[in-house]
């Protein structure tokens, strides 16, 4: 994106990538295929998604820095290089820079919208400020539909701009191949050097043709084959683990949720009895989960498990908090503790001085650490308990094998490593747990009410077929607000709590999920019915951006 404005990527859409043409495309080589693909971010929150949709292609990649030096780059032997977009102009001080060298290393590239434009300035094109704007679902012209990038699609297609400035002359030597009515030079491909570019953004799904353009970027342009599977994604976690660990002991913070499951059980393969699971029960959970891990988890995979029984702990921690920073941190802070305690009682039990425990397993995602402020150019949204909430005096080393993962590949990873799908498919729950589901102070009454309330909705979206249908329905205990009711022909000054039923593919952003009435019909009757406590029950209709999935 350019002009200093970036507007946000839309949800994908299956109508749109229904549309995706699925001609085969030429033959690559398979010797690339453990090289990775490095996905340049040019301050893009969304430079992972472009990382996806390479990973979709069953080719391997990494977002890097785009201060990252030529040197740093190709000391990572890639396959490819792509350019993401971002926010700035290209001619403005202090934009992100592209080293010439990059484009001269033999090494294919392709750049998109920002990176588009970097490209073609460092190549020698010219970009201005043209006054002909596009944002959204735009026509584009592919002039030449045999070239590597357009081969066997459309002349006439949609893409999805987001550019104030334009390229307005192509490098010398580069071929012009696609235009739209506010960018004369839309597509330039040099067959010889293996540059590529387009100014639209076809990582979105609203470029209709958009991933077909990427992986005939990867298979004709770059010769990559499409060998990166989820089987060779367990080998190589498990390695890095092995590497990272050695012999000594670990701990995983298990909360029977996908994430950490799936962290444990690739450990476990990796390091196999030098990993012990510690559970916490810390009261915020929801009703049966912490049965779920005690039985369910054990008994599918074996892993040695400890139960601590924390919740007077946590609620002590939590009491007078309202401020959701803090009560994100305090809980991180007690996890940490907690932990501490357990790693100390397991050496003690085992009588195993010489391997201490040195590393703490947890299930960190990359949405994760974007929204704590780890990705490169965004802001610091919340901070989750296992990024941005961990203590200064940690005394553990972390293990975060699936911290470049999205939750889609994360399920893929679990299945590869047997883990029931019972786990693999639950909706995701954040770490926190309830104690940012309650908009207030945390207390054990107003948990047994949300625990009830949730256990309600989440027991009509299972009977009604809709589990696999939303990414997850929090639901929100407004604890500091209370509204007039009439239950029983009598006056009631009850509390609201609000359905949150969002769709999404990775948690970076969301829709609103239109449920049917009938469905939100029982479930707010039940709620009103059988939780006392509550007497209004309200959707949250608002997507992310501009809101977070979570209230708190």
């Amino acid at each position: 994106m350019t002009s200093g404005a970036q507007s946000p990527l839309p949800d994908p859409d299956p109508e749109a990538a229904a549309e995706a043409v699925t001609d085969p495309v030429e033959p690559a080589d398979s010797a690339l295929a453990d090289r990775p693909v490095l996905v340049v971010d040019f301050g893009a929150q969304y430079a992972q998604l472009i990382a996806r949709r390479v990973r979709e292609a069953n080719v391997y990649s990494e977002v890097v820095s785009h201060r990252a030096s030529v040197e740093e780059l190709l000391a990572k032997h890639p396959a490819a290089i792509i350019l993401s977009g971002g926010p700035s102009s290209v001619y403005e001080d202090g934009a992100p820079a592209l080293d010439r060298a990059i484009l001269d290393a033999g090494v294919p590239v392709f750049g998109m919208c920002y990176g588009f434009q970097a490209m073609a300035q460092a190549l020698g094109g010219t970009v201005a400020r043209t006054g002909l704007s596009e944002f959204g679902n735009t026509p584009a012209h592919v002039s030449d539909t045999d070239s590597t990038l357009f081969k066997g699609q459309p002349g006439d297609q949609s893409v999805w701009m987001s550019h104030g400035d334009s390229v307005t002359a192509a490098p010398a030597g580069m071929r012009v191949t696609a235009s739209s009515a506010g960018a004369e030079v839309a597509a330039i491909e040099d067959d010889e050097r293996r540059l590529y570019g387009v100014q639209w953004h076809p990582e979105v799904v609203h470029s209709t043709f958009g991933q077909r353009v990427l992986e005939n970027f990867l298979r004709n342009g770059a010769g990559i084959a499409p060998t990166w599977t989820a089987a060779n994604v367990v080998d190589s976690l498990v390695d890095e683990v092995r590497a990272q660990v050695g012999a000594d002991r670990v701990l995983c913070a298990l909360s029977g949720g996908v994430d950490s499951s799936v962290a444990a059980a690739l450990v476990q393969r990796a390091v196999g009895d030098q990993l012990t699971c510690v559970f916490v029960d810390h009261g915020l959970l929801r009703s049966g989960e912490a049965e779920q891990v005690e039985k369910d988890f054990v008994a599918a995979t074996g892993v040695d498990l400890v139960v601590v029984d924390a919740r007077e702990r946590f609620l002590t921690a939590l009491a007078g908090l309202t401020d959701p920073e803090e009560k994100r941190k305090t809980i991180g802070r007690e996890f940490i503790r907690v932990f501490e305690q357990a790693a100390r009682d397991v050496v003690s039990d085992r009588g195993d001085d010489e391997h201490p425990v040195k590393w703490l397993v947890q299930g960190t995602l990359y949405p994760d650490v974007v929204e704590s402020g780890g990705g490169e150019g965004t802001a610091n949204i919340k901070s989750h308990h296992n990024v941005g909430g961990l203590p200064d005096d940690l005394q553990f080393g972390l293990v975060e094998p699936l911290r470049s993962l999205f939750k889609d590949e994360v399920r893929q990873v679990g299945l590869e490593l047997g883990v029931p799908e019972a786990i693999v498919w639950r909706q995701p729950f954040p770490g926190p747990g309830l104690g940012i589901r309650i908009i207030g102070e945390v207390t054990a009454e107003r948990l047994e009410v949300l625990r009830a309330a949730d256990r309600i909705a989440r027991e009509e979206l299972t009977a009604a077929g809709l589990d696999r249908e939303i990414w997850q329905c929090p639901v929100v205990l407004l604890a500091d607000i209370r509204s007039v009711g009439v239950q029983g022909d009598g006056r009631t000054y009850g509390h609201p709590v609000v359905l949150r039923p969002v769709s999404s593919e990775d948690a970076m952003t969301a829709d609103w999920t239109r449920l049917p009435y009938d469905v939100l019909a029982r479930i707010s009757t039940r709620i009103t019915n059988e939780v006392r406590e509550v007497n209004r029950v309200v959707l949250d209709v608002t997507s992310k951006p501009p809101g977070t999935i979570e209230w708190e």
